[in-house]
Parts: structure tokens; C-alpha cells; sequence
């Protein structure tokens, strides 16, 4: 999203739902670790406990416990699902190119899962290989409090590439209950107390008629949340000193490239943090797949992130679960969107060499050496000082040397973690409440394995 202090397509769908309210192994780090802070812990007393609930299916037996139609299960290193025998073949017209084609398909829907925190929001993820000629389409259907249901909500249609279709978001979706958000299945009004306690997904496989091609999913889930309504959050005692070495990219440096993607770079916040940690992992773009971008702008690997994380209808590269997808195009990479609960959840990773990306809004004044002020804004956490303060890749610099900035701890988990926060006009809009991104390998070492399940995600 851009950084500057405007209300961001993401701001404005979220302010009717705030106004309801308010009524492998590690790459190396730049030094050693020097506290390892208890799961869910701070020196000075334990941090709240996470309203947040994750469940992915990832395993063989995972795959094995939905109802397919037309799918099957995979074994092997990475399990997954796939087509075996079309359901059957159906139109579909795209809206943003307006052609219509036949595709066959084949339907794998999950067991219900029952929230462990009955939850106001609800993020799907995914990670998937889609070759040409393949796209999916990820659907989510509630079960409210009162024993009611959604309708099954689109969550997002998705293809690694744009040659097929154009990867999509949908507008419009609501029962009078719930809305999607782009990204995001929010109660209309959760203030009288009613929840989101069950779901099931349902994912559709699409391929090109009387073709052996495949989309194949390593990961489908969802992460249900119920966050406080609050304008500040509990201050956590600092419990790590450690510093990644993650490369640093500037999204400012592409001002102007590629505008038909929001705009150009200076809205490429999310597709920056995204490469960055992609990169730290090992991920690389080949010459021939960054063949189309201009050879003489620097760093193409960044157009080419906002080209393949691009919502055509939310006209940006800011949604949450096509980034977490573009991350697990790369090879032996996995990604999800959660939320987590305290800047020791973020110690807890940065610990186990686990690099997070972090969604917030705030006014230039609130967040001291920023420079800026955003209605939202991603960037890449990547340690924090001997003092407890953190230190961010801030893809919204000048250039890349001045990427690397330090942060007040207390200014920027406030902004990071609260749901409500006043805008220029003095307005009440919302806040992320601990939205992150995270990207970690398909086979985790012991070591992440259990700082990831330390906050919440297998």
C-alpha cells in the first residue's frame, strides 16, 4: 500500500466495521542471541494471551480428511492435493479481461473446523503450484453463534501467473451478517456478541479441458481472530537482542514503474517486504522470469513481486494471502497470514532466525524517524536492539542503504497492535491488530517448528 496518509481501499471497506465495534536451516544473523524469551512470555511477566486461532491442512492425513470430488491426496515430502477425475467443466469469464472460456474442475472441501477462539474475523491462506493452464479458487462458509450459516464467500481466485486469468479478490459478498473485505470475512456488527465459531473451505481445482495439467495445493487454511477493541495495548518488557541479515529493498526507488499495478512502486510496500524475505530465505527469480521488466530498473525482482501478488479488483498488491501465496511459489518456501499477539511473539521468531512481516497505520507523529505518516503500511521485522527496540526493513525509504531503520519499541507495538486509531481528520478508523505475514521453510528445523507453534502456527 502507499505510505502516504490516505484513507487506502482496505481503510474504507474496514471503517463500517469499526463503527460497528464502536457501538530449513536459518541464514545467518548479524549477532548473537543474547535472551531467548519464553513462549508468550516477557522478562517482566507473560503477555496476553493470543485471541487467535490457525488451522491448516498440510498433511497427508490432512488431505486425506476432506470430501474430494474429483481431487485426490498426494504423499510424499511435500503432500498436497490435485485433480485425479474432473467433476466437470464449467464457463468462467473473467472479469478484468472479460473472456469467457470453459475449464474443467475438481472440488476438495475441508472437515468443519471449530474455532478454539469464536472469532469477528476470519483470513484464508494458501500456498499452491499452478502451471499454465490451471488457476483455483478458494471458498470459505461460516457457522455463526446463533447456529446460522454464511454462504460460501469467495476468498480469492488465484493463479501463480496472469496469462490464464487474472488473479482476483471479489467485491460485493454479504448476507447481512458478514462481509469479505478483499481478504477478509468480518462480522458486520460483533458488539451484541455474536461469533464466527465453525467453518469449512472448499477449494476448486481448474484446468484446461481435456489437458493432464494440474493446479497442486501444499496448504489451505485459515486463521479465525477476536481481537480487543482498543486504541493502545499492554507495553511488553524487551527479551531479545538479535539482528537478521535480510536484504534491503526500497519500494520508492520504483516510483512510477509499472503503474496498471497501483500505481507503480510507491504503493509496492507489500510486494517489497515479501521479496525481501524471500530472498533471505534463498529464494531467486530467474533471468528468463524477470525477462519482461525494463533491464534498465534496478532491482526487477521488486516488479516483478507487484506484478504477481496483484488483486485486479482490489487494484493492489496489498492483499494479504496473494502475497503469503507468491512466497510459496518459490522453491521449499511456505507462507501464511496470522496475527500475533505482543512484540515477544516476535521476539519468539526472530529467535529461531524467522524474519516476520508486520501490517500498521499511523500518523507521522506517532511513530518517531519514520518520516511519514500511511493508512497502512507493511514492512519487515528483522530484530531488536540491546535496548528492545525494534529494528524494521522499512521498504518506504529513499533508497535501499536507508532501508534499515530502528523503531521505538513502545511507539510502534502500539501502532502495529491496536484496532482502532484516530486519522488526520481526527477521525476513528481501524487498526491491523497484529497482522503479519510469515514465510519459513516446508520442512522447518526442530527450532522453528517450535518457536512456530509457539505462536500458533504448524
Amino acid at each position: 500500500m502507499s505510505r502516504a496518509e490516505q484513507p487506502s481501499r482496505r481503510t474504507l471497506l474496514a471503517a463500517a466495521v469499526v463503527a460497528a465495534v464502536a457501538g530449513g536451516a536459518a541464514p545467518a544473523s548479524a549477532s548473537s542471541m543474547t535472551t531467548v524469551p519464553p513462549a508468550g512470555g516477557t522478562a517482566g511477566g507473560r503477555a496476553p494471551a493470543r485471541p487467535v486461532d490457525n488451522r491448516a491442512w498440510i498433511t497427508y492425513t490432512d488431505w486425506r480428511s476432506g470430501t474430494a470430488r474429483g481431487t485426490r491426496a498426494v504423499a510424499g515430502t511435500r503432500p498436497g492435493v490435485v485433480i485425479a477425475k474432473p467433476a466437470g467443466t464449467t464457463d468462467y469469464t473473467d472479469p478484468h479481461t472479460g473472456r469467457t472460456a470453459a475449464w474443467e474442475y475438481a472440488v476438495w472441501t475441508s472437515p468443519v473446523h471449530r474455532l478454539s477462539v469464536p472469532a469477528t474475523e476470519v483470513i484464508a491462506s494458501w500456498n499452491a503450484h499452478t502451471p499454465g493452464g490451471t488457476w483455483l479458487q478458494v471458498e470459505l462458509r461460516a457457522t455463526y453463534s446463533d447456529g446460522t450459516d454464511s454462504p460460501w464467500y469467495v476468498m480469492g481466485r488465484w493463479a501463480a501467473g496472469d496469462q490464464d486469468i487474472r488473479r482476483t479478490s471479489v467485491d460485493d459478498q454479504s448476507d447481512g451478517t458478514s462481509t469479505v473485505w478483499t481478504d477478509t470475512l468480518s462480522l458486520d456488527d460483533p458488539a451484541p456478541g455474536l461469533r464466527i465459531v465453525s467453518y469449512r473451505l472448499r477449494l476448486t481445482l481448474y484446468r484446461r479441458p481435456g489437458t493432464k495439467l494440474t493446479p497442486t495445493v501444499w496448504r489451505l487454511g485459515a486463521m479465525g481472530s477476536d481481537i480487543p477493541d482498543r486504541f493502545t495495548v499492554p507495553a511488553t518488557e524487551p527479551g531479545l537482542a538479535e539482528e537478521l541479515i535480510v536484504p534491503r529493498y526500497s519500494q520508492e526507488i520504483h516510483k512510477g514503474q509499472y503503474p496498471e499495478y497501483d500505481n507503480g512502486g510507491e504503493a509496492w510496500c507489500s510486494p517489497t517486504s515479501s521479496q525481501m524475505i524471500i530472498e533471505y530465505w534463498g529464494g531467486r527469480l530467474t533471468k528468463e522470469q524477470l525477462s519482461w521488466v525494463n533491464p534498465d530498473y534496478a532491482d526487477p525482482q521488486i516488479c516483478h513481486a507487484a506484478r504477481h501478488t496483484y488483486d485486479h479488483q482490489y487494484a493492489g498488491c496489498g492483499n494479504w494471502p496473494f502475497n503469503a501465496a507468491y512466497a510459496a511459489t518459490f522453491k521449499d518456501l511456505q507462507g501464511v497470514v496470522t496475527r500475533l499477539g505482543s512484540l515477544t511473539d516476535l521476539e519468539t521468531l526472530i529467535a529461531a532466525g524467522i524474519p516476520a512481516i508486520t501490517s500498521q497505520s499511523f500518523l507521522k507523529e506517532e511513530l518517531t524517524g519514520a518520516g511519514y505518516g500511511t493508512s497502512g503500511h507493511l514492512m519487515t521485522v528483522i530484530g531488536f536492539t540491546a535496548e528492545g527496540d525494534v529494528i524494521a526493513n522499512d521498504p518506504a525509504s529513499p533508497s535501499n542503504a536507508a532501508v534499515r531503520r530502528v523503531y521505538r519499541r513502545r511507539e510502534w507495538e502500539n501502532i502495529w497492535l491496536r484496532t482502532k486509531r484516530y486519522n488526520a481528520s481526527g477521525n476513528v478508523v481501524s487498526g491491523t491488530g497484529g497482522v503479519c505475514y510469515l514465510y519459513f521453510p516446508a520442512r522447518p528445523t526442530a527450532r522453528q517448528r517450535k518457536a512456530l507453534a509457539a505462536v500458533g502456527v504448524r
